[in-house]
């Protein structure tokens, strides 16, 4: 999400002082209306990466989506085109379906992805249903075909895993933060430009609780108990796909900035 233009507060991206002291790439680099799948985003990583290695130096990436990683470190394969007439009926079957037996149609066709696509993720369900549609093959089968960005060995991974209570109340903290910080300019910015719901920037988490708040169906406080809780899901949704996907990486399981520093120099000395 933080690829995204205008939401640096709701998403916790860098501040103007810490994007002065070294040089980010991919933060805030995308139009909302521009929805990019996890392969755009793989090509212009990529990009980035041969820049930075081509001047000698290392570079860090960070984020929350174990997706992302993945299609980095293992490969993503080249998705075939989903022609528009069955991109439009699969997301007309979704809507008349409902979730769940949509999803219990994909498991006949692509258990893998049925099981590890996360509860209410309209738009990977429909995406999934649509690749084994076009092409009688299953995502999961496409996704396991790609080359990794990242040559073995090039790299050091790291999974940030601090203890749940830790983790859950700075979540609940981040969100008053944020609303000081102007995360509810950010979704009035955002409500002003009447964007489709189901594009990802609009599915950041706080961006539908708060857009409930400005428009008058819930109270301030409703909002940042359900953002926050949505938050808490995240992070629990974040630590299930690390077990299942990260599970050989090393962690760093303090709390405390400067505690996760030693551990990071103590997994990786100078």
């Amino acid at each position: 999400m933080q690829l995204y233009a205008g939401l640096r507060v709701l998403t916790a991206g860098p501040s103007p002082e810490e994007a002065a002291r070294a040089p980010h790439h991919l933060f805030g680099a995308v139009d909302p209306a521009d929805g990019w799948s996890v392969g755009r985003w793989l090509r212009a990583a990529t990009e980035a990466l041969d820049g930075i290695a081509a001047r000698g130096r290392d570079a860090i990436v960070v984020g929350g989506t174990g997706l992302y990683f993945r299609a980095l470190t293992q490969g993503l394969a080249e998705m075939p085109s989903i022609a528009a007439d069955l991109r439009r009926a699969t997301g007309a079957e979704f809507e008349a379906m409902g979730e769940d037996a949509f999803r219990a149609r994909l498991a006949k066709a692509d258990p893998a992805a049925a099981a590890r696509i996360a509860p209410g993720d309209r738009q990977r369900l429909i995406r999934a249903w649509e690749v084994y549609a076009a092409t009688g093959t299953p995502l999961t089968d496409w996704q396991a075909t790609g080359r990794p960005a990242l040559a073995p060995g090039s790299f050091t991974a790291l999974a940030l895993e601090p203890p749940r209570a830790d983790l859950y109340a700075r979540c609940d903290a981040r969100l008053h933060a944020m609303i000081a910080a102007g995360a509810l300019d950010e979704v009035r910015a955002l409500m002003a430009r009447s964007l489709d719901p189901n594009l990802p920037a609009m599915k950041a988490v706080g961006v539908r609780e708060l857009a409930a708040h400005l428009a008058g169906e819930t109270s301030l406080e409703a909002a940042v108990a359900a953002a926050q809780q949505e938050t808490r899901r995240y992070a629990k949704r974040q630590a299930t796909w690390m077990r299942g996907q990260m599970g050989d990486w090393p962690r760093i399981t303090a709390s405390d900035p400067r505690d996760q520093w030693r551990q990071f120099l103590a997994l990786n000395p100078p």
